[in-house]
């Protein structure tokens, strides 16, 4: 008997309240409203303890991109759990599921990542990938390459260093964090003055780069750090001049030049990784999310042989890792995530199907009086609400306009997130062209019901 069974709503919130400490919370507001028990799923749909449908239009937190309900992967982790549940990579030891999965990453990812270093999550990853960052220049004797270079409002995790190499304040705010970290403009032209063309921002924003390693100097500079899109930040995407811009300067100067793909992998965008959709030629590779689809936790790094072959030829042991790396099941349901993917064409399904069908639709909604701008790339996007339409002008901040939005999608049954004023979604890759329709009814119903609300 599946466990939601056993209590009634209200059992299982008054338990919530008395035990649990959820990511991101304001407990004492959750303990007056009362958490929302999620008790199953089927497709795209979520159903809730009132057995309420939901389309869930943000993949779980960006990672179910295969869809819920997928008994192949259901039943590669039970065989994998009755076979050898656990074991770790320590100790000189290996198992076939984390061999297996290193050579199918290898093969749908760019051809300089030959090698994967297991995590548990992206977290973990985005320490990883710092770790070995420093690792590699120490081993280049050039220690003092120590700079991290990001972007401001980048999410890249809530670990101290995750937390610390992103750029959000308020996650700042809450505590101390590493240095050897610095943070750059972000390339989101609709949050600018709107002063320059789309082409000459992402170059200006790009440059930001180049000043910074001047500033400091490029022989203290390591690598620069960027989500190919900015997932949490509230779908931040970047002129087409602006990553052609941040290889050149990265090669020039020659730091290092990491994507971080652990919302934009695995097909999110219309391409394996986001490093494919911009033609980006990274040293390192953080994943997770949608490596397994979300239905186990696995995370990595793909290391380049730029990087690999150091770390191997000169390094000796790297004193780094974790209980669960490469954890058996989490691997026996990665490699059959992928294979999914593999046999159902989801990647190029998002870049040439249901990918176009979705931004066509997307972008009509930039025709409410409430949107500001409308953008989508593969199936992540967003729209920004605003007060006036004509002049860009936001709404103040006590208005709370995207709570007030994002609390009429979920009541009216659709799951998407708001970043401020920005409405993000990133709904399953499987999502059929009637259920793209869904979505966007009632995204307009919503901003309607936004519009009488302010």
């Amino acid at each position: 008997m599946a466990i939601a069974a056993g209590r009634s709503k209200a059992e299982w919130q008054e338990l919530d309240q008395q035990h649990y400490l959820h990511p991101f919370t304001d407990h004492k507001e959750l303990s007056e409203k009362k958490s929302r028990i999620i008790t199953r799923a089927d497709g795209v749909y979520i159903y809730d303890a009132d057995d309420n449908k939901i389309l869930d239009g943000m993949s779980g937190l960006w990672c179910v991109n295969a869809g819920y309900g997928r008994d192949e992967l259901v039943q590669a982790a039970a065989a994998q759990l009755s076979e050898l549940p656990y074991y770790n990579s320590f100790f000189q030891c290996a198992h076939p599921p984390s061999i297996e999965l290193s050579r199918v990453l290898g093969e749908v990812t760019q051809a300089h990542f030959k090698r994967v270093f297991y995590t548990g999550s992206g977290s973990e990853s985005i320490d990883t990938m710092i770790r070995m960052v420093w690792r590699y220049w120490d081993l280049m004797e050039q220690p003092q390459r120590k700079l991290i270079i990001a972007r401001q409002n980048a999410y890249h995790g809530s670990t101290v260093a995750g937390a610390s190499l992103g750029g959000m304040k308020l996650m700042h705010s809450q505590g101390g964090s590493l240095g050897n970290i610095a943070h750059i403009e972000q390339p989101y032209w609709f949050g600018s003055d709107h002063s320059m063309s789309l082409d000459d921002f992402g170059l200006h924003a790009a440059r930001e780069l180049e000043k910074k390693i001047e500033e400091v100097g490029a022989d203290k500079v390591a690598a620069f750090v960027g989500e190919p899109i900015q997932g949490a930040g509230g779908v931040i995407v970047p002129p087409d001049t602006y990553w052609p811009e941040i290889q050149r300067i990265c090669d020039e100067h020659g730091i290092l030049l990491i994507t971080d793909e652990v919302i934009c992998g695995f097909g999110r965008l219309g391409e394996w990784f986001g490093a494919d959709y911009y033609g980006v030629k990274s040293d390192l590779m953080t994943f997770a999310k949608g490596v397994t689809s979300g239905y186990l936790p696995l995370g990595g790094v793909m290391v380049g042989d730029r990087v690999g072959d150091v770390l191997i030829d000169k390094g000796g042991e790297f004193y780094h890792g974790f209980t669960y790396s490469g954890h058996p099941a989490s691997c026996a349901v990665a490699i059959e995530n992928v294979r999914i993917m593999q046999r159902e064409n989801l990647v190029t399904r998002v870049r040439d199907d249901i990918g176009p069908y979705l931004q066509e639709k997307w972008a009509a909604l930039g025709e409410h009086p409430l949107v500001g701008e409308t953008r989508m790339v593969g199936l992540m996007g967003a729209f920004e609400l605003v007060k006036d339409k004509d002049s860009l002008t936001r709404f103040d901040e006590d208005d709370s306009a995207g709570t007030i939005c994002r609390d009429f999608l979920i009541n009216n049954g659709l799951v998407m997130r708001a970043v401020g004023d920005t409405i993000v979604t990133a709904p399953p890759l499987t999502i059929s062209h009637a259920e793209a329709d869904e979505l966007i009814e009632t995204a307009w119903k919503c901003l309607d019901l936004t519009q009488q609300a302010l």
